[in-house]
């Protein structure tokens, strides 16, 4: 298998840990291990987790984990649930266990490389379904049509979307999921920012609730801030999620018991968890829209969805050249558009806490204005 240079992780790799104010970070303000054990009322945990065995753990995951997870659903059974490690591992499987050689696989595009980059290593035919800045970064359903082909396995969409922050809407998806159904293809959807809303009323539902061959892949790290976690899911019909099952034993085995068992403690405070995060991400939009309202050289399709925006620049160099010279001159990191083949766009993530998100602003502004 080859596989094409994953660019997002490659920069982030490279300079989040080495800047200042790290602009580009994509998880909502990750909790201390003190904070969420108290937040979950469990700071006895570790004082009763020391006296388990370090054996493996349950090879699908921890029982009480996977019950949690699937009550995030309306009709998926705990069996049906794989927890895996982050929403990575969960797509890679996905792409591993169906993909082919010879495959049309449609991905949406600008997303998480690796959602269109796998399926190709795979040996499949990937089709992009462009997204555009004036459609409000959302799938054009005749180009779809136009891409679905006989041997079309997969259409490959992330909802919310990660770098634009566009959501699509329930009768969209729908629409979306009976073209698949058109040709027996399974729609897969990477719902690692699901629960995250600037407008609470545009919740919308999973894959796997409106759709038999629906593919839906979860994390801990984003909307529940519990990134150092590394988990994730992925979850299916039950035929499906035995052939992810079967991969697995060639991959993962089992997850960290310990990680697995911090995770199951949030479960029961998933609705406070959502609450908390969603305060610091509709907050933290505001303030990102009142100052990209006063910079000349930036405008932006306002996100509706999870904790990342896209924003158009219109200064005289590319983004890379641009975010080269924050990184340099005031230690701040945003991701340059290249890494999603938007050269004249800049992703910004606005989970993090509001100071460090307006101190961060406010470099850029300082860098912008003397341009």
């Amino acid at each position: 298998m080859r596989v094409d240079e994953f660019k997002v992780e490659r920069c982030m790799n490279e300079w989040e840990h080495n800047v200042q104010y790290n602009l580009a970070e994509t998880c909502v303000d990750p909790f201390t291990l003190a904070e969420f054990l108290d937040f979950v009322g469990r700071p006895d945990f570790f004082e009763k987790f020391q006296h388990k065995q370090l054996t493996y753990g349950y090879i699908e995951g921890n029982p009480k984990l996977r019950e949690g997870i699937a009550n995030l659903y309306d009709d998926v059974k705990p069996d049906n649930v794989l927890v895996t490690g982050g929403a990575i591992e969960a797509n890679f499987n996905s792409f591993y266990s169906l993909v082919e050689p010879g495959d049309t696989v449609i991905s949406v595009a600008p997303t998480y490389q690796q959602l269109f980059s796998v399926p190709k290593g795979f040996g499949a035919k990937v089709k992009k379904l462009d997204l555009k800045p004036e459609n409000g970064w959302l799938p054009d359903l005749e180009q779809l049509k136009e891409h679905i082909d006989s041997k079309t396995k997969m259409i490959v969409i992330n909802n919310p979307n990660n770098p634009c922050g566009s959501l699509i809407d329930e009768p969209t998806l729908r629409a979306i999921c009976e073209i698949a159904e058109s040709v027996d293809a399974y729609v897969h959807s990477d719902e690692a920012y699901r629960g995250l809303y600037i407008d609470p009323n545009d919740e919308v539902p999973s894959v796997v609730d409106v759709y038999e061959k629906g593919i839906a892949v979860g994390s801990f790290s984003k909307s529940f801030s519990l990134t150092g976690l590394r988990l994730g899911w992925i979850t299916s019909n039950e035929e499906t999620v035995y052939q992810f099952m079967l991969r697995r034993d060639y991959t993962t085995i089992s997850k960290s018991m310990l990680d697995e068992a911090l995770a199951a403690e949030a479960m029961p405070h998933v609705d406070r968890i959502l609450e908390r995060n969603n305060k610091v991400v509709r907050e933290n939009w505001k303030l990102l829209d009142n100052w990209i309202s006063k910079e000349p050289y930036l405008s932006w399709v306002k996100p509706k969805a999870g904790s990342v925006a896209f924003i158009n620049q219109e200064a005289e160099f590319t983004s890379k050249e641009l975010c080269l010279r924050l990184i340099k001159e005031r230690s701040t990191f945003l991701v340059p558009g290249e890494c999603f083949e938007h050269p004249d766009h800049l992703r910004v993530g606005y989970g993090n806490n509001m100071k460090l998100l307006e101190d961060g602003l406010e470099q850029v502004s300082e860098f912008l204005v003397n341009l």
